[in-house]
């Protein structure tokens, strides 16, 4: 008889016949532990066994209580019932997104069931005991739990020590931006909920990749979602899919785009637009950690990090009765705030020259020299787009300058309706052929959006790579060299 299962025996009538196993010659390394479970008996032998191993091993009998042990200290390993009170089993699995920890969660149950395995594991369980089990059995789980978590844990850190360059395309030394890399260093192993905030154009979705890529999720799905681009009527469709017939243009069903992060990280942009409608399901979502399409009766596990940024103030917006308070609460697990680029001016150099770099690729011509008037210029200026607004300068700059010895400092203006309206004007004048219009219509656009390319092609109904195509056209036949130029 093994000796769990004696044990077992001693406290309860009953044979427990089982063959016998050897246990693996090397016992794990020292580690922190959890076990729960509402059976004291069970409770009791594991932590004894596990104690034997000389391991550091905390007992409790209900779910909320292991919530409060994983918020308040490192846990490497937990031995988690499903069956519990106060708080259940597959509760606690369905939170681990709001806990930071990557703790390896084996589950163990007397009731085993296939549904029940699948869905533990779905919500992030790496293993599934079945009680009665014995020491061989237990300890041969948590090597192979261990194993895969040191492994994970040296992963991440070599991609932190090797790497020469800071995550996700972020590009800084200043030191905002150090303390920046800290916070995405800390949490990116964890599965905790970000909260990313700042203002309009300081690199939040790059923050978001970041974290993706240092994460245990990094080989699977980034599935970012720009809240505001999408209307009310189509994103609780997008987000959670549907079933065909369920409304109108439904013709099949198609999954949402919290389906297709399951795995990876879901990546929602500009958060703060949501309808309290769609606020409601997502603070669903984020409890449950179950999906349910739109016409479909039935609802599934998933899982998923979630990763939320906003321009805005969510905590003024719950004071104002527009963002409710209980999805603030789920979202700001872990909030990381990205500077704008006037606290990080000494950034603006080694920016400047990474986007001189890249459109200089792009459009296959020499790029022009930084003087130092313009330099100091750029230094000088407030910069209210930040990164974004020094992009796009960078952008029409090396468009307009490219193979110059240097720039000057230009930044684009807002273009009136009487400016905007003057093209048409001058053309009607000049005799301008329908390519010189085209062509002086599609910069002043570009002027008018700052430079946005996206923007731009939006206005004008096409897509941003023709916007893209046509410049790169117009710098390789000069045609840049005529722009606003009287005839």
């Amino acid at each position: 008889m093994r000796p769990m299962m004696r044990r077992i025996a001693s406290r309860f009538p009953g044979p427990f016949e089982v063959p016998v196993q050897s246990r693996d010659d090397e016992a794990p390394p020292k580690v922190n532990i959890l076990v729960v479970d509402d059976d004291p008996t069970i409770r009791v032998i594991v932590r004894e066994t596990l104690a034997a191993q000389g391991h550091d091993v905390t007992a409790v009998g209900d779910g909320q209580a292991a919530l409060d042990a994983l918020h308040g200290c490192d846990v490497d390993v937990v031995f988690l019932d499903l069956h519990l009170p106060r708080v259940s089993g597959l509760s606690i699995l369905s939170a681990l997104p709001s806990l930071q920890s990557d703790a390896q969660f084996i589950v163990m149950t007397a009731f085993a069931t296939v549904s029940s395995a699948v869905e533990a594991m779905k919500l992030g369980a790496y293993d599934y005991l079945t009680k009665p089990f014995d020491d061989d059995e237990l300890l041969r789980v948590l090597g192979r739990a261990l194993s895969e978590l040191s492994l994970r844990r040296e992963l991440y850190r070599l991609r932190s020590e090797q790497r020469d360059r800071p995550p996700g395309g972020l590009v800084g030394r200043a030191l905002a931006m150090q303390r920046l890399y800290s916070l995405i260093d800390r949490v990116a192993p964890t599965r905790a909920t970000v909260l990313i905030t700042g203002e309009t154009g300081t690199g939040k979705e790059l923050v978001a990749r970041a974290i993706h890529e240092l994460s245990p999720r990094a080989r699977q799905s980034f599935v970012p979602v720009n809240c505001s681009a999408i209307p009310d009527t189509l994103l609780e469709a997008e987000l959670f899919g549907h079933t065909k017939g369920s409304f109108t243009g439904a013709i099949q069903s198609r999954k949402g785009l919290v389906e297709e992060a399951s795995g990876g990280t879901l990546f929602l942009d500009e958060i703060s637009t949501l309808s309290q409608d769609v606020q409601v399901k997502l603070l669903r979502l984020l409890q449950e950690r179950r999906i349910q399409r739109i016409g479909s009766p039935v609802s599934a596990p998933v899982d998923f990090r979630l990763v939320a940024a906003t321009n805005r103030e969510l905590r003024t917006m719950v004071r104002e009765g527009t963002f409710r308070e209980d999805l603030f609460f789920r979202l700001d697990v872990f909030p990381i705030d990205v500077p704008p680029l006037r606290d990080r001016v000494s950034d603006l150099p080694l920016l400047t020259q990474h986007f001189l770099t890249r459109f200089a690729q792009d459009y296959g011509v020499r790029p022009p020299g930084l003087s130092t008037r313009t330099l100091s210029r750029m230094v000088a200026y407030a910069w209210p787009g930040n990164v974004r607004e020094l992009e796009n300068f960078i952008e029409r700059s090396l468009v307009m300058h490219g193979g110059a010895e240097s720039f000057p400092f230009d930044i684009p203006r807002r273009a009136t309706t009487v400016e905007a309206a003057s093209v048409l004007d001058r053309a009607l004048d000049a005799d301008w052929t329908l390519e010189r219009l085209e062509r002086e219509y599609i910069m002043a656009m570009l002027e008018r959006n700052r430079w946005q390319k996206g923007a731009t092609a939006e206005v004008l109904g096409v897509d941003r790579r023709t916007i893209h195509r046509k410049l790169k056209r117009y710098r390789e036949s000069g045609a840049l060299a005529d722009l606003s130029e009287a005839d």
